[in-house]
């Protein structure tokens, strides 16, 4: 069995309205430094090792990442 990652963020060009409110919410709470704040999803699957990066792939593809508006990476991790 293997740990497999897949990070899902939203594209450079795609509007983030939740990473923004923490923008905001950071200068409320007297934070100062941060200029940006990206939000995304972390997906955490544990598989055995006939599952091929190429499936993994596909997984995040049609599953989840919606590619119009997020980019995606898969990473396995040592146990």
């Amino acid at each position: 069995m293997a740990r497999v990652v897949v990070h899902v963020m939203p594209k450079a060009e795609i509007l983030d309205p939740q990473g923004q409110a923490i923008v905001g919410a950071l200068g409320r709470l007297g934070v100062s430094g941060v200029s940006d704040v990206r939000q995304g999803k972390r997906f955490e699957l544990e598989v055995d090792d006939s599952v091929s990066d190429e499936t993994l792939a596909e997984i995040a593809e049609s599953l989840l990442a919606n590619t119009v508006i997020e980019d995606w990476s898969v990473s396995r991790e040592q146990s």
